[in-house]
């Protein structure tokens, strides 16, 4: 893998201080940018590994603690988390704290503090997300659409739901490249949600992909008991063809 390096920061937004861990490709750039949401479990080791794998392929990524607003906080174990009843419960009360709103407010804020690095090249970005963060995308790319270019979600929940804020009522205001790679037999992205989905972003005109990869939810993320290493692999190639192709 290419070298990189990581760095450390935080990113003022309208709710507080966001911890944010930066990877860019050794140099002295200036390489697009890329916001990588990550899962449920939140931001930690093995997304610092993701993130450095993306950044060999010549973009600077952020990874945000998604869960800031919950000030200091102890990190999951995915292995077990769904499994204990407290470390469930406060799983879930994590996760509510990250509304579409927030989402959004937080996303200008990562984009101004990319277009404010030297290192960062464009105004606009790309977003990618697993899991929870791969609605996040979704999200982002529909508020803030001014600012995303390419947006990625994998293994990606509540993409189609019954609520205002479901991404796919948002379809018409996206302007970016779309790439959705669903889990199979994933409840919280079905078949019906992905024929949905594809309506949806193809009367609004809004170039785009839904595949469904071959492997269970949470294919992508090393520390998952549901990698999948060929569905990883797939997925790697996918960013890097979709990102290539809109962001470099």
């Amino acid at each position: 893998m290419p070298a990189t390096r990581k760095t450390t920061d935080t990113v003022t937004t309208a709710d507080g201080t966001c911890p944010v861990t930066v990877v860019t490709p050794d140099g002295d750039g200036p390489w697009p940018g890329v916001v990588m949401y990550p899962d449920a479990g939140g931001a930690r080791g093995t997304f610092d590994e993701m993130a450095a794998k993306l950044a060999g392929y010549g973009y600077a990524v952020l990874v945000p603690d998604v869960y800031y607003r919950s000030g200091a906080w102890q990190p999951f174990d995915m292995a077990t988390v769904f499994s204990d009843p407290d470390e469930r419960k406060r799983l879930f009360g994590m996760i509510s704290s990250v509304t579409a709103e927030a989402m959004a407010t937080d996303a200008s804020a990562f984009f101004d503090y990319l277009a404010a690095r030297p290192d960062v090249r464009g105004e606009t970005f790309g977003t990618t997300g697993y899991c929870m963060g791969g609605r996040t995308s979704l999200v982002v790319a529909g508020r803030v659409p001014a600012r995303v270019a390419a947006a990625m979600s994998f293994h990606g929940g509540g993409l189609v739901t019954d609520t205002p804020d479901s991404p796919h009522l948002m379809a018409e205001q996206i302007r970016a490249r779309v790439y959705v790679g669903g889990a199979e037999n994933d409840q919280s992205f079905t078949e019906e949600n992905a024929e949905t989905l594809e309506k949806a972003l193809s009367a609004a005109g809004v170039e785009h992909t839904i595949e469904i990869y071959p492997a269970a939810h949470g294919f992508a993320v090393p520390d998952m008991t549901s990698y999948d290493e060929a569905a990883a692999a797939r997925h790697w190639d996918a960013m890097r063809d979709v990102f290539g192709a809109t962001l470099a």
